[in-house]
């Protein structure tokens, strides 16, 4: 009987899990992404450039003895950027690109909450009305009569796109 409790005790905690996403500040709108996605957040510090790279990809940074790559979201949405403050911070997050899970570091202005956003409050995508690319938003959720973009992380961290972008560079 126990056991079967604990079953359904960690099923729920799963599903909720499901629901929630971070919502983050870019130039003034929110944004959101999966919390699953989120390994951690951690202040914004020294970024190593990589010569070559699109001018979205900042650079790498170690994280207890991994490199990962960190893209600047506001110059990867070609949003207009706001000076780097104490909130400015990375949100480490997991995409997975080819059947890999990839560690990358975001650059935000600021976290703000988590939410949990039922799917009955989740919407498709939009034809029209974002300044965003379709690649880059999953969906649309909508919190407090307001509409989030919920970010789709492999769209943003498209290795394919990054490397078509440093070809470019040598044409």
């Amino acid at each position: 009987m126990e056991n079967n409790e604990n079953k359904i005790k960690e099923q729920y905690e799963e599903d909720v899990e499901k629901h929630q996403y971070l919502t983050f500040l870019l130039s003034n709108e929110i944004f959101a992404i999966e919390v699953l996605k989120v390994k951690e957040i951690i202040g914004l510090g020294m970024i190593t450039p990589i010569p070559s790279m699109p001018k979205y990809v900042l650079g790498v940074i170690n994280v207890r003895g991994n490199v990962l790559p960190i893209i600047s979201l506001s110059k990867r949405f070609e949003l207009e950027e706001i000076e780097k403050s104490h909130k400015t911070c990375i949100i480490i997050v997991s995409a997975m690109i080819d059947d890999e899970a990839l560690d990358v570091g975001l650059v935000v202005d600021m976290v703000n909450q988590v939410y949990d956003i039922l799917p009955h409050k989740i919407e498709a995508t939009p034809m029209f009305g974002t300044s965003l690319r379709k690649d880059f938003i999953k969906k649309i959720g909508k919190v407090d009569q307001k509409f989030i973009s919920i970010l789709d992380i492999e769209g943003i961290v498209n290795l394919q796109e990054i490397t078509m972008t440093i070809d470019k560079q040598y044409i």
